[in-house]
């Protein structure tokens, strides 16, 4: 009997239904001026008898998107809602009539990676192909969305907004490429210019990082396998030590004729945390980076996990790598205002059951690592604080709200789901930025439990 999938396991097990909530409980005492919604996305499959999801080969990043979202105003916690993504074959498998609406290449997804909102328009997002389907306000579908007709293609994951300028910037691949694609989308929510940049072998390229003069590209040995996908590797993306690690700049404005590649050791970035331009002209990334071969097809690899910088000095042509710490963490976040910007804080998740379910760690840090705290990086300081939660508190990722629009950039709430053991559900908690290791100042009691999941956003009203 093949051995169970352990991504439906534990705190990655899907929840069976939908549910509306109104007047949540509350636990302490949620900012009056805190006026918005926490969105968050995730893959929820259906049910486990999909063999896609049953065994050792369903992969975490198919499950159809599921998002949650609580509705924050005026001192009160007004709803909690979860609703699937509906993508053609879910609203099938739900009995539902599907919204219609373009597809990309014949790549409908019910799109489960993060949720955005832009332009006046809320975005489930993923990548490789599809489209993002847009959702309504309370979390309902209406359909998949290609930007008025403007996108050439298909979106990405994850996307960078330049407050500067209100423009939404994104990298889309495609397995069918030969070349990434570097998206900008106006404040009409429409596709402004598109860039081609030339890659071999089909790389991923979940994230990327965005400065005032440049589109920072991370092409990295992670590659399209065909001999994968006709193997029936559900997610074809491979190490391929063969694939030389770089990172590009792209300039802002630029052709991909302009770009300058790279070289830095072999390695795997999922997530970007920021970056900026120094005085001296150097573009400085920090970013989570897995160590060595890390296949992503399988979720595997020896580690260590780790928040680094890297500093790309393009008159000396080197990339300078510092680490910043060392225990194991995933989904680094900033206060996005300071996008581009430099930045002092940081954000980001010790989760147990993502560090013990996508790396085998050696001995380069013990099991004690693997906590569930949400951490907060004093970047020019150099140092960390820790908000534990205890070892079935099941952490999510951070998300920094502002106090005030012209607030500081610690002055603000961070803000997350976490499993609740006591009650065998989730609380949306909120921690005061400046005060991380206190008691948080609200915990919002949901009434179900949360898978862990991936990305989300605090929208807040305009």
């Amino acid at each position: 009997m093949p051995d169970p999938n352990r991504f439906t396991q534990g705190p990655f097990a899907p929840v069976e239904e939908e549910i509306t909530a109104f007047d949540l409980p509350v636990t302490g005492t949620l900012p009056a001026t805190l006026n918005g919604r926490y969105l968050r996305n995730g893959p929820n499959p259906l049910g486990l008898d999909d063999p896609a999801y049953r065994f050792r080969e369903g992969h975490w990043f198919l499950g159809p998107g599921m998002v949650h979202g609580v509705r924050l105003r005026d001192g009160k916690a007004e709803w909690y809602r979860n609703r699937w993504v509906r993508s053609e074959q879910l609203a099938e498998a739900m009995d539902e009539k599907w919204p219609a609406g373009p597809v990309h290449n014949d790549m409908d997804f019910a799109a489960n990676t993060h949720i955005i909102a832009h332009a006046g328009r809320y975005l489930a997002t993923v990548e490789a192909g599809p489209l993002p389907y847009e959702l309504s306000g309370e979390l309902d579908t209406i359909g998949p969305y290609d930007f008025s007709g403007t996108l050439p293609g298909g979106f990405a994951a994850h996307t960078k907004l330049d407050h500067a300028t209100g423009e939404l910037h994104a990298i889309a691949y495609f397995w069918a490429w030969d070349h990434v694609q570097h998206v900008i989308i106006g404040t009409d929510g429409t596709v402004s210019r598109t860039t081609d940049i030339p890659v071999a072998d089909g790389p991923m390229m979940h994230d990327f990082a965005l400065t005032p003069g440049y589109v920072v590209l991370l092409d990295l040995p992670v590659t399209f396998s065909l001999d994968a996908a006709s193997a029936g590797l559900k997610l074809p993306y491979t190490w391929n030590p063969a694939h030389q690690a770089r990172i590009g700049l792209l300039p802002r404005g630029g052709t991909a004729a302009g770009v300058r590649w790279f070289e830095v050791d072999p390695c795997w970035v999922f997530h970007t945390l920021n970056a900026y331009e120094d005085d001296g002209g150097r573009v400085v990334v920090d970013l989570v980076r897995y160590a060595g071969a890390y296949d992503v097809s399988t979720m595997s690899g020896p580690g260590p996990l780790t928040l680094d910088r890297w500093i790309i000095d393009p008159a000396a042509g080197k990339v300078a790598q510092q680490r910043l710490d060392d225990r194991p963490q995933e989904f680094p976040r900033t206060d996005e205002r300071v996008t581009g910007q430099p930045h002092r804080y940081g954000y980001s998740a010790v989760i147990a059951a993502v560090g013990h379910a996508t790396i085998s760690p050696g001995g380069d840090f013990a099991d004690e690592a693997f906590s569930n705290a949400l951490l907060k990086h004093d970047l020019a300081a150099g140092t960390a604080q820790a908000h534990e939660f205890g070892q079935d508190a099941t952490a999510g990722e951070a998300v920094f709200a502002p106090a005030a629009p012209g607030a500081a950039e610690d002055d603000g709430y961070v803000m997350a789901f976490i499993h609740n053991p006591d009650r065998g559900a989730a609380d949306l908690v909120l921690l005061a930025a400046q005060d991380f290791t206190a008691e948080p100042i609200a915990r919002v009691h949901l009434p179900i439990r949360i898978p862990l999941g991936f990305h989300g956003s605090w929208v807040p009203d305009q």
